[in-house]
């Protein structure tokens, strides 16, 4: 069997570093090494990951397992699909049109998780405190999950003092709107900033240190980059949102493979959970528990799954740092 893979871009690290390599790894060990995976990553574009949808539908791939660039847009792409009797998993990302599985996190509790380490680390000054909001692509359908989530948390907790949505998750457009920030509201005067993501997140702490700023906010995160993890030992990042890439991607391998089998209980086995989209209702879904990753459980998270070793995380820079956690 052929499983088509789609990502969508290649500034969240994890997809091209963990999500692709595991997913092949998982799909050759399911079918005995006589599975193939058809990749493809977007780089951001629509209309690119378009014309890649169209060359997997061409090229008649058992499966197709899709994490949209735009949710929305990739619909008629999904509907081709399927009439050419292709089943579509959408991965990470709700995709709409007639998908016809979802695997994915708790997005929604992303959002919580990310709000509660902002309201818990301003503790009683919460109230008075300014927080910039820098959240997602508004094209993604987990923004909006992300936001509500983190708004759960905040609304009525702190003082939103600006809100901005970062166009494709671009860092330069982060970072753009957050010197904006700075000059709206004012240096000194911002206690945290909600960043949606780790790409977002290491521009923002640029454009704080830009603007020569002495004591760092909060700052959150996502998705547990390499580089987020070294500003979180370093005590920059306050912290980012672990997301099982391992659990993710062997389960979406082993989804796609008992779908292409026609092993439906199996299927149903895996996705225990149901979402709707704005086109279809009652999805059948796999959704991975996350994890709130700070300074005090980088071992017991991605040191322990193998994600990344000490040595990886440790490098000559943030070796102070690393002995001041006991990081060694």
């Amino acid at each position: 069997m052929t499983v088509g893979l789609l990502l969508p871009d290649k500034d969240t690290a994890r997809f091209e570093k963990f999500d692709y390599p595991i997913f092949k790894a998982q799909v050759a060990s399911l079918t005995h090494g006589k599975g193939k995976v058809r990749y493809a990553n977007a780089g951001a574009s629509v209309a690119k990951q378009s014309t890649q949808f169209a060359e997997m539908i061409d090229a008649k791939v058992d499966v197709i397992l899709v994490d949209a660039v735009d949710s929305k847009a990739i619909a008629p792409d999904v509907k081709k699909a399927k009439d050419a009797g292709i089943p579509v998993i959408a991965y990470d990302r709700l995709a709409q049109g007639p998908i016809d599985a979802y695997v994915s996190h708790d997005n929604e509790l992303v959002g919580e998780v990310q709000g509660r380490a902002i309201t818990d680390g301003l503790g009683d000054k919460a109230t008075t405190s300014k927080i910039v909001m820098m959240n997602g692509d508004p094209g993604d359908p987990n923004t909006a999950r992300f936001k509500e989530g983190a708004l759960s948390e905040l609304k009525g907790r702190v003082v939103i003092a600006k809100s901005y949505d970062t166009n494709k998750w671009l860092p330069s457009a982060a970072k753009a709107n957050m010197k904006k920030a700075i000059q709206s509201v004012g240096l000194s005067n911002i206690s945290a900033v909600y960043s949606a993501n780790d790409g977002m997140a290491g521009a923002i702490i640029d454009a704080l240190k830009a603007a020569g700023v002495t004591k760092m906010p909060l700052v959150t995160g996502q998705d547990a980059n390499l580089d987020a993890v070294q500003r979180i030992v370093a005590g920059e990042q306050t912290m980012t949102v672990y997301k099982s890439f391992l659990l993710e991607a062997t389960n979406a391998a082993e989804m796609a493979v008992d779908k292409v089998k026609g092993k439906s209980l199996e299927f149903d086995a895996l996705t225990q959970d149901s979402v709707d989209s704005p086109t279809q209702k009652a999805i059948p879904a796999m959704l991975v528990p996350v994890v709130a990753l700070t300074r005090g459980n980088i071992k017991s998270t991605v040191i322990k799954d193998g994600v990344y070793t000490v040595k990886d995380i440790c490098t000559a820079k943030y070796a102070a740092d690393c002995a001041a956690i006991g990081l060694k």
